[in-house]
């Protein structure tokens, strides 16, 4: 590989400008507003594939555009389906961001701007690696398939919909995605667990305008109040989900899992420095590390009422609302949580206000069986690339597409992050590492190169 990467050394700058021209393209999904900058990402990706000698295509669907490439035809070889998303968070609040979001900058070592590490960066390394082999060896050592789409932060529900239509088209031996985070600067992983999400909004309409609460307090239901209620009812004193049945179908942790994730170099301490906290709060009996990898939790995502301006307002708001999520493990089903849910708010409800529970998006969790030939290549590319050999981790987010293909196209998945857990993905200054951008496009021309292999 030795010409490989030296044309990965050589076209670094190339590719640095390159990610920062993509950076550049406002594409956030959730904003509607922002539909054209959402195509102009898409065909970037696709000009980009297009440019580096693959077949490239922009599918048009009810929501965002996907973006499919697959490279030249390699008879024999295994088939690899990229997986990665060009849409980004929204970047509010605008105020903490030391430099704009959409205006790509480097600061000690460090690429700023929205979509840095989510997922514009680490996608990209999967396309500058089949560039330095096409460009240096003039062939790939296998067949590679992009899905690239501009839904991921919204639910992918365009993304679903075409996998159910195109499994043939999509079919392949393995699946790769960098979507995700390294175990700590300069130690790489290979991620084999996901957890998968159940998200709603519970709206609870009381009077019908905010009244005086001298004038009516106690004598009408707090729609405030009768939320609170219903939140606290969700979750128990020792941490568990309150929901019946929300545990049933949890796949424990082995005694090997916990014994590994206890000797990994994890400093609890140093984490909570790190989020700005001085403890943690979370389901009795488990470390902080289970419960953020392998654990099902509930959570408040946002809550809405009353008065919110300087000073008070004595009122009895006339509604009020939460949006929440459950984070859920494999064998956690989204539909019978769904039900279960349901049933619970509507008995924690009290007499006097309307409750209304909005569902969101939902998907399952995933395991990537540790004895895959897959992970076997992949350990060996990331030890060359980063220098170390990969630990094994679970990952507390959620990519709901990842199941979705692996169940649809019954192949394995790679999970390999690039990142760093301290990139602000989803926050003010986002931020990759550049060196890790660099490492991430040498791992994965190896990754090709050990996957032929098998």
């Amino acid at each position: 590989m030795g010409a490989i990467e030296t044309y990965v050394d050589e076209k670094c700058e190339a590719f640095l400008e390159e990610l920062f021209e993509l950076l550049r393209i406002p594409s956030v999904s959730a904003d509607p507003d922002r539909a054209g900058d959402i195509g102009a990402a898409g065909q970037w990706v696709s000009d980009k594939l297009a440019a580096i000698g693959m077949k490239s295509e922009v599918v048009v669907t009810k929501g965002h555009p996907i973006v499919y490439g697959e490279s030249p035809k390699v008879e024999g070889a295994p088939t690899v389906l990229v997986y990665g998303h060009y849409d980004v968070q929204p970047v509010d609040p605008l105020e903490l961001w030391i430099s704009p979001p959409f205006e790509p900058e480097i600061r000690e070592g460090r690429i700023f701007a929205r979509g840095a590490t989510d997922d514009k960066g680490q996608m990209l390394t999967h396309v500058f690696s089949a560039q330095a082999w096409l460009q240096s060896e003039g062939r790939l050592p296998v067949n590679l398939k992009y899905l690239i789409e501009g839904e991921e932060e919204v639910g992918s529900a365009a993304l679903s919909d075409f996998v159910a239509e195109n499994t043939e088209k999509l079919a392949c031996d393995c699946i790769v995605v960098s979507d995700s985070a390294q175990f700590g600067p300069g130690q790489p992983a290979i991620t084999y667990g996901l957890r998968g999400i159940a998200c709603y909004e519970i709206v609870v309409q009381g009077p019908n305008r905010d009244l005086h609460s001298g004038s009516f307090g106690g004598s009408i239901t707090n729609p405030a109040v009768a939320l609170s209620r219903i939140l606290n009812g969700l979750v128990g004193e020792g941490g568990q989900v309150q929901v019946p049945g929300f545990y049933d179908d949890v796949v424990p942790l082995t005694e090997l899992e916990r014994r590994q994730m206890a000797e990994l170099p994890f400093d609890e301490k140093q984490y909570f420095r790190q989020a700005g906290v001085s403890d943690s709060w979370g389901e009795a009996g488990y470390t902080a590390l289970e419960r953020r990898w392998a654990r099902p939790t509930f959570d408040i995502n946002g809550l809405t009422s009353g008065y919110q301006g300087t000073g008070a307002k004595t009122i009895i708001p006339g509604r009020a609302s939460a949006k929440i999520s459950f984070r859920l493990v494999p064998n956690q089903s989204p539909e019978t949580i769904d039900k279960a849910f349901r049933d619970l708010v509507e008995k924690l409800a009290m007499p006097g206000v309307k409750v209304e529970v909005r569902g969101m998006h939902g998907a399952p969790g995933l395991l990537v069986p540790l004895d895959s030939p897959y992970v076997v290549a992949a350990s060996k590319a990331l030890e060359h690339a980063f220098g170390k050999a990969p630990v094994m981790t679970r990952e507390g987010g959620s990519i709901p597409v990842v199941a979705t293909l692996h169940r649809q196209l019954k192949a394995d998945a790679l999970l390999l992050g690039w990142g760093q857990d301290d990139d602000n993905a989803h926050s003010p200054n986002e931020r990759f590492l550049v060196e890790d951008f660099y490492r991430g496009i040498r791992a994965s021309a190896r990754l090709w190169e050990e996957i032929a292999r098998i």
